[in-house]
């Protein structure tokens, strides 16, 4: 009798066991599996609930909302593109690709920005790519170009003496300006309540099976991006003073909750933690808030864009952190994506689903930065 209960006790204590390490086991897939709308996910059913999902807009559910050709969608949003003449090529690739992986089904607006007129060639070389609605239009001339407060002597000999990636690049500051704090108030994007920035000589790796800008409104989301490396130091030698004095001078504009320890460590240093902005979703109201306002100006009036190099990636993501919660912010992990020099490749993706990349190639999530964000609050 005695060892009948023994062996009673014996096998539910096993059975405690296999249960507890079951679910440490399933814990651990989990948490080692990113969120991936392709389905390379855990049990491979993150991504099929998107993709069938109407309300996100899945592809494989009848997704509500018109999305033919030249019709309103759900979402005031549009693919967007500040590119010269000569990048026809590589635009074309990138349209390619984005139209096969997900815009024939979408159809949403195509927006080409330029500092000079488009070519004849240019605008017919897109749009045969595409049935969206395409639109072309020449930038406003305060954006583009020195503000009047700039030495523009002393931004000359910045250029001539910078020994670091398009240091000697005019036209290289001019985007960054740009891109900081003009592209959303351009009279073609003044309509827009989303955009997405797009770029030439990229490639999308998988199908895209719902609407993102459908996924950012009805989240709430405010900035979705992709790849998060550091900046390179010398580029931006003085951002952070820069930055940490409109803080001090502005206490009233910096919400209780924020991102701030994803771009300042324990000591208060710079991380130097970037979105790469040349793939990133927004809700434009972010930047088009008084905040964003007040920090681009502030940065604009300190000179770096020219007396450094100060890049649109960490001036975007120094104001996500300053301004936005963890929760306004979007981690589009299944959109496998390759901008020249980088790039990200959800997991399993060499093995199943519908991407067409190597993990181990496309190594962008294990950057200390990606890690970071997915560990602070």
């Amino acid at each position: 009798m005695l060892g009948s209960r023994r062996a009673v006790a014996v096998a539910k204590f096993v059975g405690v066991l296999a249960v507890l390490g079951l679910l440490l086991h399933l814990g651990t897939t989990l948490f080692s599996t990113r969120y991936n709308t392709t389905g390379q996910g855990f049990f491979d059913m993150w991504g099929n609930s998107l993709a069938t999902n109407a309300e996100y807009g899945g592809s494989q559910s009848g997704a509500q909302g018109d999305y033919r050709p030249g019709t309103p969608k759900p979402v005031k949003g549009a693919l967007v593109a500040l590119v010269r003449n000569e990048d026809l090529y590589g635009m074309r690739k990138s349209i390619r690709e984005l139209e096969d992986r997900w815009n024939h089904k979408y159809n949403y607006p195509y927006i080409f920005l330029n500092d000079k007129p488009f070519t004849d060639k240019f605008k017919k070389g897109v749009q045969d790519l595409t049935k969206a609605t395409v639109q072309f239009g020449t930038l406003e001339p305060e954006s583009w170009g020195y503000p009047s407060w700039i030495d523009q002597e002393k931004a000359r000999t910045e250029r001539e003496t910078a020994k670091y990636i398009k240091g000697h690049s005019e036209s290289y500051r001019f985007m960054c300006r740009f891109q900081s704090g003009f592209v959303y108030k351009h009279p073609m994007l003044v309509d827009l309540d989303y955009y997405w920035r797009i770029e030439p000589d990229v490639h999308y790796y998988c199908d895209i099976d719902y609407d993102p800008f459908l996924y950012m409104k009805t989240n709430g989301l405010k900035y979705g991006w992709n790849i998060a490396p550091t900046e390179y130091e010398p580029t931006v030698r003085t951002l952070w003073n820069v930055t940490q004095e409109f803080m001090i001078r502005n206490p009233d504009m910096l919400p209780k909750e924020s991102m701030i320890d994803w771009v300042r460590d324990s000591n208060g240093a710079y991380t130097r933690c970037h979105f790469w902005s040349n793939f990133e979703i927004v809700d434009l109201s972010f930047y088009r808030s008084p905040q964003y306002e007040a920090y681009f100006n502030f940065l604009d009036r300190a000179g770096g864009f020219f007396y450094e190099r100060w890049g649109d990636a960490p001036i975007h993501s120094l104001a996500v952190a300053m301004f936005l919660k963890k929760s306004d912010v979007h981690y589009f992990d299944d959109i496998g994506y390759y901008h020249p020099a980088m790039s990200h490749c959800p997991d399993g993706s060499k093995e199943r689903g519908k991407c067409v990349c190597d993990p181990k190639e496309g190594w962008a999530n294990g950057f200390g930065c990606a890690k970071l964000w997915r560990q602070i609050s």
